[in-house]
């Protein structure tokens, strides 16, 4: 899985392109049967312009989610039942979330970000060996993410923030949970966060375009709890398809960790009772040796998933660190050189409102 494409990356037998990687990008040479990019290679201007139309697009996509999701909320709050606690059912939760940005908020981002050509490559394969490594690794980064956005939200709110999205799991239907978070949620975010901002950005850099999909892809999910696992993710999902072009890896690699967190995960929890998790919370160890005792079967089951668990991670670790030099990256055709990759990849106005305005719902949410 080395190569670049069709003849508008590199050579047609999949030779990486060869160039200084820091220079600035690398023009095209008549010797290296590449297409012409329809731009001067060295017009920082355009360049940055075409980051920026990537974050504009991003913009208006979050705008018309947040915007409609409140809309089709406060519709559907009219005509359908609150439970016995006053609730309404999760389904309703995820249908007016989803619902606005899977057919309407991503495809009409699209209209922004068509601005920025995609650059077409060859597609390869990936082993299940390779595939099975990369999901492991992901396990290490996303549980390390986490500890670090639950400690710092805590920091940053003086602990009265809290984590919506663990009561969302916790009290689900797992019908919608599949549907929704692990068969939806993966093949459109990896649509949009891989193949339309990777194949728009990578030929300006590998590394970079990586860097932008992982970044977009965790701040888009508007809270602190959730960013740096995502971002961890996102890089693992960006290499997956960077190396291979094709969605399939990456969504398969989203739906099992999606899988994992919203349905098996809160299944094991749920066996342990509701007095077991009460006994844990309490810290006191005789409450808890109490409620472990009468849990039976339930401990048991949670007792191996966590030895379980333990073990992938310790495996992740080893391999991240084992396997890091097998990581490959390729001079891209414009690739941008240490000079002025930051400022044209991230100080540009579409890059910059987009994180502002994540940021901002991100604050918004820690401190109601």
């Amino acid at each position: 899985m080395s190569g670049w494409d069709d003849g508008s990356y590199g050579s047609g037998a999949g030779t990486p392109p060869t160039g200084p990687a820091g220079s600035g990008p690398e023009p095209p040479r008549e010797s290296d049967d590449r297409r012409p990019w329809p731009f001067a290679p060295r017009d920082w201007t355009v360049v940055r312009r075409r980051f920026s139309h990537v974050g504009a697009g991003l913009s208006v996509m979050l705008l018309l989610w947040i915007s409609l999701q409140l809309i089709v909320y406060a519709l559907l709050a009219l005509v359908v039942p609150r439970s016995s606690d006053g609730s309404f059912p999760t389904w309703m939760t995820l249908l007016s979330s989803s619902g606005p940005l899977y057919l309407v908020a991503m495809p009409l981002s699209l209209v922004v970000l068509t601005a920025v050509p995609r650059l077409p490559t060859r597609r390869f394969s990936m082993g299940a060996g390779e595939f099975v490594r990369l999901l492991v690794v992901c396990v290490p980064l996303m549980y390390a993410g986490s500890i670090i956005g639950s400690v710092l939200a805590a920091l940053l709110s003086g602990g009265t923030a809290s984590n919506g999205l663990d009561d969302l799991l916790l009290g689900s239907d797992t019908p919608t949970m599949v549907l929704f978070v692990v068969i939806l949620a993966p093949i459109f975010e990896e649509w949009m966060f891989r193949k339309q901002i990777i194949d728009r950005l990578r030929a300006y850099g590998e590394r970079t375009a990586i860097l932008i999909s992982a970044l977009a892809f965790a701040l888009f999910h508007l809270n602190i709890y959730q960013f740096f696992y995502a971002f961890g993710l996102g890089l693992v999902f960006g290499y997956a398809y960077m190396r291979t072009s094709r969605l399939r890896y990456s969504v398969a690699m989203h739906m099992i960790i999606n899988l994992n967190g919203s349905v098996i995960a809160p299944w094991v929890l749920s066996l342990l009772g509701k007095d077991t998790l009460d006994a844990i919370d309490s810290g006191s160890i005789q409450a808890v040796e109490s409620a472990v005792a009468s849990a039976g079967v339930g401990v048991a089951i949670y007792l191996v998933y966590a030895f379980a668990l333990m073990a992938v991670i310790i495996l992740g670790v080893v391999i991240l660190v084992r396997d890091r030099r097998r990581i490959e990256f390729y001079v891209a055709p414009y690739e941008l050189g240490r000079g002025v990759r930051a400022r044209a990849a991230f100080l540009n106005p579409g890059m910059v409102v987009y994180a502002v305005l994540c940021l901002s719902v991100m604050v918004i949410t820690m401190i109601m």
